[in-house]
């Protein structure tokens, strides 16, 4: 499922070509690319629970803007995010790409992803994915771009 988010995301989103609104015909396109119908229908699926994130009736959490707050992870979501993952997080916090609401959501979306292994270059991606996504956070998607290209230097918290 990451390997088809990847594509749309390299291929219409970040290409700035046209994205193909029709989900047939995404489909169809993203079959005879070698994905399995299945994998395409849950990467479909994904993309459309991101777009609700941004409806405060969805998650109204997200709407509160806690300003000392420390995150403790779940057990399932410190399984997924390993101990770098996590510091990246902050470090993207302390840097201002990431805010409460974008980080829950970045944590929200990765904990539905379908993948056995999932690296801190995969959570580059989802923050990136993320922050496209989001209205008026154009200055931290181009932030995060450089970021994802590069390898910060010295401790990330």
């Amino acid at each position: 499922m990451f390997d088809i988010l990847m594509y749309l995301f390299e291929n219409y989103i970040h290409s700035d070509m046209e994205v193909v609104v029709d989900h047939d015909e995404l489909t169809d396109e993203l079959t005879r690319a070698g994905f399995h119908r299945q994998e395409i229908l849950k990467a479909l699926a994904w993309l459309e629970r991101l777009a609700e994130l941004q409806d405060s009736q969805t998650k109204p959490y997200l709407n509160r803007s806690p300003n000392s707050a420390i995150r403790i992870y779940t057990a399932e979501e410190a399984a997924r995010l390993d101990c770098d993952s996590r510091g990246f997080l902050m470090y993207l916090e302390n840097l201002g790409v990431l805010d409460f609401a974008t980080r829950e959501m970045v944590i929200d979306r990765v904990m539905e992803l379908d993948t056995p292994q999932f690296t801190l270059d995969d959570l580059k991606w989802v923050v990136l994915m993320v922050l496209f996504n989001v209205p008026g956070r154009e200055d931290a998607y181009d932030q995060m771009e450089g970021l994802l290209f590069e390898e910060p230097e010295g401790l990330l918290h």
